[in-house]
C-alpha cells in the first residue's frame, strides 16, 4: 500500500460521522476536565499553570473579569492565526473546545477550591489539566491558547516533544506570576504544576513506549536468535559485519524490545555465549508493528 493510499484511508476515517461524533464527545470531556482543574484547584489558589490560562488568572486579579471570559477573549487572535495555519477543519474543533472550556471554567468557579493545600492543588490540578490537554489533542483539537502556539512551534521544530515546548512557554508565565503576586511560595507550587504538565503530557501523548535496542556480536548467533524469537517473541534482524582486526565475517544480531524484556534477553546471551559482545542502549520512540503507527500524525 502506497503512502498516498494510506493518507486517503486516514482522511476517510477522519471524515466518518461516527468518528467525528466520538471525537467531539472526547473534546467535551477534555474541556470539562481542563476547566475542573482550573476552577477547583488552580485558580482559587492563585496557582498559575502557564499559557493563556495562566495569564487569564493573573489578569483576573487585576481587572476582576471572570477567568473563563478572559480565556475566551485572549484566544480570539490565536484562533485566527490557527485557522490560517491549520485550516478550518482543525480550528472548528478547537473553537468548540476553547469556548466550552471557558464556559465550564465560569460554571465551575463558584464551587472551588476543593482543597487549599497548595501541594495537593498543584499535583491534582496539574494532572487533571494535562489529561484534558492530551485527550483534546488525541481527538484532533486543542484547548486553545498556547496549545496552538506549541503546534506552530512543532511545525518548525518537530524534533522537540510537546511537553518540553509547554515547559518552556509556561515557565515564562510562571516567572511573571511571581513578580505580580509577590509570593515566591505560590510561584514555586505553580512551577510544580508546569513540571507535572510537562512530564505527564509526554506520557499521555506518546505512551511509555521507551524500549531497549540491543546489538549482539557472538560466535553463536543462531542459538541466541532462536531463543530470542521463541522465548521473548520479538523481531530479530541480522546485520552482516566484518571484524576490522581479524577480517572475520560476523552476523550481528540487532533487536528492539520493551524495557521489561531486556534483562531476560541479556540472560539468554550470557547463557548461550558468555564471551559475546553486547551493546544495550535506550530508544525513546519506536515505530512499526507492536509499537506506534508510522503513519499516525505527530502531536
Amino acid at each position: 500500500m502506497t503512502r498516498e493510499q494510506q493518507n486517503e484511508i486516514k482522511y476517510e476515517v477522519k471524515k466518518s460521522p461516527k468518528r467525528r461524533l466520538l471525537d467531539y464527545a472526547r473534546i467535551t470531556l477534555a474541556a470539562a476536565m481542563y476547566a475542573a482543574a482550573i476552577s477547583f484547584f488552580l485558580d482559587p489558589n492563585s496557582l498559575v499553570p502557564g499559557g493563556v490560562t495562566g495569564i487569564s488568572i493573573i489578569l483576573n486579579r487585576i481587572i476582576k473579569l471572570e477567568t473563563g471570559t478572559l480565556v475566551l477573549l485572549m484566544n480570539i487572535p490565536i484562533l485566527a492565526v490557527g485557522m490560517w495555519k491549520f485550516g478550518l477543519k482543525f480550528i472548528l474543533s478547537t473553537i468548540y473546545c476553547t469556548a466550552l472550556t471557558s464556559f465550564f471554567i465560569n460554571i465551575f468557579a463558584p464551587y472551588g477550591p476543593i482543597t487549599t493545600d497548595l501541594f495537593l492543588a498543584a499535583v491534582t490540578g496539574g494532572g487533571m489539566m494535562t489529561l484534558g490537554i492530551g485527550l483534546a489533542f488525541k481527538a484532533g483539537a486543542t484547548t486553545g491558547g498556547m496549545d496552538i502556539v506549541v503546534k506552530l512551534l512543532r511545525l518548525k521544530y518537530p524534533h522537540l516533544k510537546t511537553g518540553f515546548l509547554f515547559l518552556l512557554v509556561d515557565a515564562a508565565v510562571v516567572a511573571v506570576s511571581a513578580l505580580i503576586f509577590r509570593n515566591v511560595d505560590v510561584a514555586l507550587y505553580a512551577g510544580l504544576v508546569v513540571v507535572v504538565n510537562s512530564v505527564l503530557l509526554d506520557v499521555v501523548l506518546y505512551g511509555r513506549d521507551g524500549a531497549k535496542m540491543i546489538y549482539i556480536i557472538s560466535d553463536r548467533p543462531e542459538a541466541i536468535t532462536v531463543r530470542l524469537l521463541e522465548e521473548l517473541d520479538i523481531g530479530v534482524t541480522y546485520i552482516s559485519g566484518v571484524g576490522a582486526y581479524s577480517g572475520k565475517e560476523k552476523q550481528v544480531i540487532f533487536c528492539v524490545m520493551k524495557k521489561q524484556l531486556s534483562p531476560k534477553a541479556e540472560e539468554i546471551v550470557r547463557q548461550e555465549d558468555p564471551g559475546a559482545f553486547m551493546i544495550v542502549t535506550s530508544a525513546s520512540e519506536i515505530f512499526g508493528e507492536g509499537y506506534k503507527n508510522i503513519f499516525s500524525e505527530k502531536l
